[in-house]
């Protein structure tokens, strides 16, 4: 896949809201300092003009943002959660909007949820995967922020998250925002997702 267009299209700030569109979509989750939207204006080549704005503060994605890309599919960048300094009403309110996304707004083609490969998959992590099994939507597991360990670390940090989450390690990708390691096969991850299952006859 080749990104030829991205465009900010439009939010969802509450369930039962109604998408920008009809074009498929692929959702993007993660706690709040995970590194999200520094892996979302890599993988879409925006790094100089932000798309999806970075911030030293967690939590400043507080609703669905739908990103138009190549006028063919939705990016959309769900709301972190776990560091995010908000009253915990909001962090429930949250969970309820991404529940109600996943599971009724029948769009979603599948998830990329990312964790920090220097640490543990948390409680969220855990709960997040276990739900989109639940609901069927097809995962794969981004490990962000790998420029950061050693070779040997990093193997470890991949056994860890594919024990942990139960991953097949088809279901497993390292990434890093800051090479652009893991850009081309995330980017080919996500035209397999998209495939329509009508296509591979």
């Amino acid at each position: 896949m080749k990104i030829r267009s991205v465009e900010y299209v439009g939010t969802i700030a509450k369930p039962g809201g109604e998408a920008p569109g009809t074009l498929p979509q692929v959702a993007f989750s993660g706690r709040s300092n995970v590194g999200k939207s520094s892996l979302i204006n890599t993988l879409l080549r925006r790094t100089r003009k932000k798309i999806a704005r970075v911030s030293s503060t967690p939590g400043k994605t507080q609703a669905l943002n739908f990103y138009k890309v190549n006028d063919e599919f939705f990016l959309v960048d769900l709301p972190g959660y776990g560091f995010a300094q908000v009253p915990v009403p909001v962090r429930d309110a949250w969970s309820g909007l991404i529940e109600w996304y996943l599971a009724e707004s029948g769009n979603v083609r599948g998830v990329v949820h990312l964790v920090d490969a220097r640490h543990e998959p948390t409680p969220h992590d855990h709960r997040m995967v276990a739900y989109l099994a639940e609901v069927g939507l097809p995962t794969l597991v981004v490990l962000t922020k790998t420029d950061k360990l050693k070779r040997s670390e990093r193997r470890k940090a991949e056994a860890r998250a594919l024990k942990a989450l139960s991953l097949d390690e088809s279901q497993l990708l390292p990434f890093s925002s800051k090479t652009g390691e893991g850009r081309e096969a995330l980017l080919e991850a996500l035209a397999d997702i998209l495939m329509d299952p009508g296509d591979e006859a």
